[in-house]
């Protein structure tokens, strides 16, 4: 029993720095290629009816299992500035006159004046620049009817501790893949493009759950 509690909390803390983080990518993000029923013939010592294709057929991806390349090239550029402002002023003044018979003759001639003034002035400035470049491969997970396809891959780099996780999916135009199976980012439909790492140093950027909750109830 005493040796057990090091137990526990040594794997937590493995467990902890190999968390793979979470992802919106199109599942699954591979699939294996499907046999297709054209291909019936037999095998010979140099056709193989598996992969096999017309004489007038390119090698570019057409069928689940297919692979091609996406070229990231990302460059997303926001600005916005607004600038308010907002003055008001106000003076009122009064003079009680000499009048001989009133009573409270002590308030005549009197000169009463007020003055009031309001002023905002408010500015504002935001601007963001993300850029991703980068190569991955991914693989052709389903065939729509129109013949558009749509892809879905990751790729895992590990770096000492940590695990950098590379991962798109999204729709693609056959028309618009290049004679070497390839294709741009920016002609992919509904893209989705994600970045994450996990490790010791992504670890050591989040907030830990107890302080989390500290923050969430504390009204100071």
């Amino acid at each position: 029993m005493r040796n057990l509690v090091p137990m526990i909390f040594a794997a937590l803390a493995v467990s902890a720095c190999n968390t793979v983080p979470p992802t919106n990518i199109h599942q699954p993000m591979t699939a294996r290629p499907a046999p297709r029923m054209e291909n019936i013939a037999a095998n010979g010592s140099i056709y193989q009816s598996s992969t096999s294709r017309t004489l007038f057929e390119d090698r570019r991806a057409r069928y689940i299992g297919d692979t091609l390349t996406i070229t990231i090239a990302e460059a997303n550029t926001a600005s916005t500035k607004s600038n308010t402002n907002v003055s008001r002023a106000a003076s009122i003044s009064a003079t009680v006159p000499s009048v001989v018979g009133l009573p409270g003759q002590g308030l005549q001639g009197m000169n009463l004046a007020a003055s009031s003034s309001n002023t905002l002035a408010g500015k504002g400035d935001a601007a963001a620049n993300n850029v991703f470049t980068g190569t991955i491969t991914v693989t052709v997970i389903e065939v729509l009817p129109n013949g558009n396809l749509l892809v879905s891959g990751e790729k895992q780099v590990a770096i000492a501790q940590g695990t950098e996780y590379i991962r798109v999916s999204g729709i693609v135009n056959p028309v618009f893949l290049t004679t070497a199976n390839t294709i741009a980012s920016s002609q992919l439909a509904d893209a989705r493009i994600e970045y994450k790492e996990s490790g010791t140093i992504s670890e050591a950027q989040v907030m830990g759950w107890l302080a989390r909750f500290f923050m969430s109830v504390l009204p100071f």
